[in-house]
């Protein structure tokens, strides 16, 4: 089994909320990992509490921020592909559909993790689930790696029905957290934080189990 995860998400502080336990258990199962960052989300509104970046910095600064969340959760294959943030819809298809199925011909992954697009709530989230989707779909079904899908906008359990893939991260709490917070400058995680640890009931409720549809494509 080849034991492979691609990663492709558009923000860094993407894999933050939703994913990284998941991909901290998964790496200690001895799975590879490969996240492949679209953009260094210079776009972003958030300049830190209180401000320490700014519009020039502000990449730099995110860039340092990723590097630190994929070193928590114990990435070491991180791939950072330089689109530029707010404007993935608008890229050109074939260079964008050409990268990923570049990675996917290098890779031969397993698994690869995305948005679902429709129910990502970004545009960036959108237009990256989308362009993975069509690229994976346009391959032989046979040679299709299984793709899981984040979503959480308001009616994509209404739509999509209930996530069927559910994985406890209760035991990567602690990695988790240190991947939020790596993006301090998007997240003032402390205070919801506060004393707690990730022993926490309260930690382990709303953190503890991580949800993911899988894609179904057209044959």
């Amino acid at each position: 089994m080849n034991q492979r995860i691609l990663v492709i998400l558009p923000h860094p502080d993407d894999e933050a909320f939703g994913l990284s336990g998941t991909l901290a258990k998964r790496i200690a199962e001895g799975y590879q990992v490969t996240y492949a960052c679209l953009t260094l989300g210079e776009m972003g509104r958030n300049m830190g509490v209180p401000p320490f970046a700014n519009r020039v910095t502000l990449p730099q600064i995110r860039k340092v921020e990723l590097e630190e969340s994929a070193r928590a959760i114990g990435i070491q294959d991180l791939r950072m592909l330089g689109f530029h943030d707010k404007t993935i819809e608008f890229e050109d298809q074939e260079r964008l559909d050409g990268m990923i199925r570049g990675l996917l011909e290098e890779l031969n992954p397993s698994l690869v993790v995305t948005f679902y697009p429709g129910y990502s709530v970004h545009p960036d989230h959108d237009a990256t689930g989308a362009a993975v989707i069509r690229t994976i779909q346009s391959l032989p079904a046979e040679r299709r790696p299984v793709v899981h899908c984040l979503a959480f906008s308001k009616n994509c359990q209404q739509v999509l029905g209930s996530p069927d893939v559910q994985h406890d991260v209760s035991d990567y709490l602690e990695l988790k957290m240190r991947s939020i917070q790596a993006h301090r400058s998007q997240f003032q995680f402390e205070d919801f934080l506060g004393t707690k640890n990730p022993s926490d009931e309260e930690i382990k409720s709303h953190f503890g189990k991580e949800h993911f549809w899988t894609y179904k494509f057209d044959v």
